[in-house]
């Protein structure tokens, strides 16, 4: 019965987690470039009451006989599917057309994200809301501030992340280019919050260059990426994860209840 109990408390812990994942995708379902994620379980390890015999010439096999411990969380998978588009009309708003992430740069930390709400600060960087900068193929920062000089009369971003201005003569003049990071497994990449990631040992290094080179997708001005959270599947994880939280208490219930009828033998 205490082997039960205990099996029984990691399933608790194992559909809470499940839980708080599903929480945090529904949280953000209208979160600009945000990214769900699923829940992994695995068993843990099983007590191995006899180990399996092979056959001999007088008697059969037997198989091992074991009692599972329980469960644990075996690890939370990303899922990078592409998020549905909505217009804004403004010209610094970027979505990623396959795939690619934005490379930004904030305290002078590296980071990537899908997140394109960009807009001109006062010093002509492109800057997501929390003050990340946008970088260019190269590393460095793209910086149009030659579009506060009035010379300009109107300006546009390609599909390859150019940044054209037109004068008012009609020239077009390319102010700089935003780069896009691909990895070899986006899995591997880190939450680091404000719906950006970071690198780590098993993404692999980032491979940075422009849109619509290599692997790396286009670029769409004046659009940005929604959530790619499936509001009705996540609602079906919540009624999942409830029931396996109660199935588990359930589990403990019965157990308290064949322990007390042994405490109660005379």
């Amino acid at each position: 019965m205490l082997r039960s109990l205990f099996t029984a408390i990691s399933g608790l812990g194992a559909h809470q987690q499940m839980l708080d994942v599903t929480a945090n995708n529904i949280a953000n379902v209208n979160t600009t470039g945000f990214k769900g994620s699923s829940t992994v379980f695995e068993d843990t390890l099983s007590q191995t009451l006899s180990g399996g015999g092979g056959a001999t010439a007088t008697s059969g096999g037997t198989d091992p006989i074991q009692v599972g411990l329980g469960v644990k969380l075996a690890g939370t998978a990303i899922n990078f599917t592409q998020g549905s588009s909505q217009a804004t009309g403004v010209t610094s708003n970027m979505l990623i057309n396959g795939d690619g992430f934005f490379v930004v740069n904030k305290n002078g930390q590296q980071l990537y994200t899908r997140g394109g709400a960009f807009t001109l600060d006062a010093a002509g960087h492109l800057v997501l809301p929390d003050g990340a900068m946008a970088e260019d193929p190269t590393g460095a920062l793209v910086n149009l501030a030659a579009l506060t000089s009035g010379s300009y009369v109107s300006w546009s971003i390609d599909g390859s992340g150019n940044v054209n201005a037109v004068n008012s003569a009609g020239v077009t003049t390319n102010l700089g280019q935003v780069g896009l990071a691909t990895f070899a497994n986006p899995n591997g990449l880190q939450k680091v919050g404000d719906t950006s990631f970071q690198a780590s040992p098993n993404s692999g290094t980032a491979q940075i260059g422009a849109a619509n080179t290599g692997s790396r997708g286009s670029i769409t001005s004046g659009y940005v990426e929604m959530s790619n959270v499936d509001l009705s599947q996540e609602l079906t994880n919540l009624i999942i994860s409830e029931r396996g939280f109660q199935a588990n208490s359930k589990v403990i219930t019965t157990s308290d209840e064949v322990l007390q009828t042994l405490v109660n033998l005379k």
